[in-house]
């Protein structure tokens, strides 16, 4: 997957994503688990949107990320907001050397765009090994009903004076997977001529107890299962699963 021009018109199509939503989560976690230290790791932080509500919010902020695009962003945007967080270019299957955490995030199903079962895992181990005792982790994940039901064979668009996209969903080889291919018409701030830039992004979702047993096996205790931000179990049509996990 490649983010290198798609990291620039990411804040722009990312306006409506919940970020407040995702920061009283990890309030509501943090207070409810009582978890008294501050130092957070972001991963999968992209341009920093979440990382850096966070940090405004008191927490101590690492944030980690694939793309060294999203990152730059990210620092670009620290630096004129004069928010302090540390930013590395990491694949989240593979986290090294990071230090230990209080509390560990992997939000906006960025879990869903691992390639695999045995990448989950790594993750999973990853996150373990870089988590306090007792430190909480928290991610989300699309439900099987999203991929299947809301993406499938869909086509969304959009057409805006500065970006414009189509993007079409089809099924992916595996089972609960999409494949998203989005073709951006991006204006060019000095010329005013549309930069045509096309991606393929590729998400793939598993069942809650299948998730559930990774995390046994990595050293987990699953805390509560909840869907769409609410504290709420999730129910059939839910559409953001999310995990609220602690380390053994």
């Amino acid at each position: 997957m490649s983010y290198e021009r798609f990291a620039y018109v990411y804040d722009y199509l990312m306006q409506d994503v919940p970020y407040e939503g995702w920061l009283e989560y990890v309030n509501r976690q943090a207070e409810h688990y009582s978890v008294h230290g501050k130092r957070v790791l972001d991963i999968a932080c992209g341009t920093g949107e979440l990382s850096l509500r966070l940090a405004r919010d008191g927490y101590d902020v690492t944030g980690v990320d694939l793309s060294q695009d999203m990152l730059t962003i990210a620092q670009e945007k620290a630096s004129a907001q004069n928010v302090h967080i540390q930013l590395f270019q990491q694949d989240m299957s593979r986290l090294d050397s990071l230090g230990e955490y209080d509390i560990i995030t992997i939000f906006c199903d960025s879990l869903n765009y691992l390639k695999d079962e045995s990448d989950v895992e790594s993750t999973f181990k990853g996150v373990y090994s870089h988590l306090k005792q007792d430190g909480l982790f928290l991610f989300d994940v699309h439900s099987i009903f999203k991929m299947t039901q809301i993406f499938m064979n869909q086509t969304f668009t959009l057409t805006d004076e500065h970006v414009s996209y189509i993007w079409d969903c089809f099924p992916g080889e595996v089972p609960n997977s999409v494949e998203h291919e989005l073709t951006f018409f991006v204006e060019d701030e000095e010329t005013g001529q549309y930069d045509r830039v096309e991606e393929l992004h590729k998400q793939r979702t598993y069942p809650i107890l299948m998730i559930k047993e990774w995390l046994a096996e990595n050293g987990f205790d699953v805390l509560n299962i909840t869907g769409d931000f609410t504290e709420e179990p999730p129910n059939d049509k839910s559409e953001r699963i999310f995990f609220a996990c602690k380390k053994k």
